[in-house]
């Protein structure tokens, strides 16, 4: 099967009629399409199929009791009305790399595995990677049950509903010590590559990023008897935070967004008693990351103390800067810059990816493919046929180069 026929088929499952976006949560109904999409590729090219304990799905060609295996593929669920690319090229690139392997004839000397891993976007939980994190030992069973999603529904039920134990969740050790590289493939989620003209390139770095919560609290009145002057209004301490943030983010060469808000009492005629904000911010390295935080607090406090506000600032989330290894990133470019002769940019990012959670435990690099448009996490996400071609060509140049040798 093709890279188009393969991505036609996929392409329908979980999509909002009323959107075009992608809502497949884990462990609902999209994500149960997805995963028998998955296991009928892997069934129709004569690969074993298995999940793990932690849902992760693996479709192996050769022995992985071997070890040393070469492992490629990314993730199928999305962010809520998400665009088509974002994990799900990754996916199918691998098959189609796979199949461009066998139409060459080329010999493995290693065993090779697809992968999807499971909650990646962590749109229904609130936590990104959970398949990958569990796997790695990164989150614990007990974290992991206590996850609950917007409705209420607990990890643990959600997959019991889905058919799966969640009483196995867990680190697997065993299974990481079988990987000898994993090479992830992804749409680039920013315009680096349209930018400088190149179809593929290779991941540096992740960028170090978090979350923290302002919450800014304030005194609920009558929004039409209540005098300016009177007012505690916790709405414009955020308000002038949010553009505190853009003003931070610019100066370091970084990113910054207020994308995420909750207000008290949330009444059209009211003054609201509590503004929460998420701010997610991201740099190209820790210190302009705190100058960037530190600067969005030093403003908020000040602005929050000149109206009469109270603040607290909570750091929900954090990960570190992620240098993908070396040895693979350089043999990555050895093999589509030496032996194909390509241009291949090396370049870093501001997103989360299940590679980065492995890179701990794993020797672990990855693929971008170029996105014209620099739009993620949307319907508007894209990228060419001809730009999905050569990122499949290029990863099967990799995976016959790491498998092959």
């Amino acid at each position: 099967m093709s890279f188009h026929s393969m991505w036609a088929e996929l392409l329908p499952v979980g999509r909002s009629s009323a959107s075009g976006g992608y809502r497949r949560f884990a462990w609902t109904d999209a994500d149960t399409d997805c995963r028998a999409w998955f296991e009928d590729q892997a069934r129709a090219r004569g690969l074993a199929h298995e999940v793990d304990r932690n849902g992760n799905q693996w479709a192996w060609l050769g022995d992985p009791a071997e070890g040393d295996a070469v492992v490629t593929g990314s993730h199928l669920d999305s962010v809520p009305d998400g665009g088509a690319f974002d994990g799900p090229l990754g996916v199918v690139s691998a098959f189609a790399a796979l199949d461009e392997l066998r139409a060459r004839d080329a010999r493995l000397t290693r065993p090779l595995a697809i992968v999807n891993f499971g909650d990646e976007e962590g749109a229904r939980f609130g936590l990104a990677c959970v398949g990958s994190r569990l796997t790695a030992g990164q989150l614990t069973r007990e974290q992991a049950h206590r996850l609950t999603d917007g409705d209420g529904v607990t990890l643990p039920r959600a997959m019991e509903a889905a058919g799966y134990d969640p009483d196995a969740v867990g680190p697997d050790p065993e299974r990481l010590a079988r990987i000898g590289a994993f090479v992830e493939l992804h749409v680039e989620q920013g315009r680096a590559l349209d930018l400088s003209g190149d179809r593929v390139g290779i991941a540096s770095a992740i960028w170090p990023h978090g979350r923290w919560r302002f919450d800014f609290r304030g005194e609920a009145n009558h929004a039409g008897t209540t005098r300016l002057a009177d007012r505690r209004d916790p709405m414009l301490s955020y308000a002038e935070t949010v553009l505190a943030a853009r003003r931070e983010a610019e100066l370091a060469g970084a990113v910054a967004t207020f994308g995420k808000i909750a207000v008290e009492p949330n009444g059209v005629n009211a003054i609201p008693s509590l503004v929460r904000g998420w701010l997610d911010s991201r740099a190209e390295d820790q210190t302009r990351l705190d100058t960037v935080v530190g600067g969005i607090e030093k403003a908020a406090r000040s602005h929050a103390d000149a109206h009469g506000i109270d603040l607290d600032v909570v750091r929900e989330s954090f990960t570190p800067v992620v240098e993908f290894d070396h040895a693979l990133r350089d043999e990555l470019a050895r093999i589509l810059g030496t032996d194909t002769g390509l241009t291949v940019p090396v370049l870093g990012t501001g997103a989360g990816h299940d590679a980065g959670i492995l890179s701990g435990s794993i020797p672990t690099a990855m693929l971008f493919v170029r996105n014209p448009t620099g739009v993620s996490h949307s319907p508007a996400e894209s990228a060419s046929e001809d730009d999905c071609v050569a990122g499949v060509l290029a990863l099967a140049d990799v995976l016959e180069g790491l498998a092959c040798r």
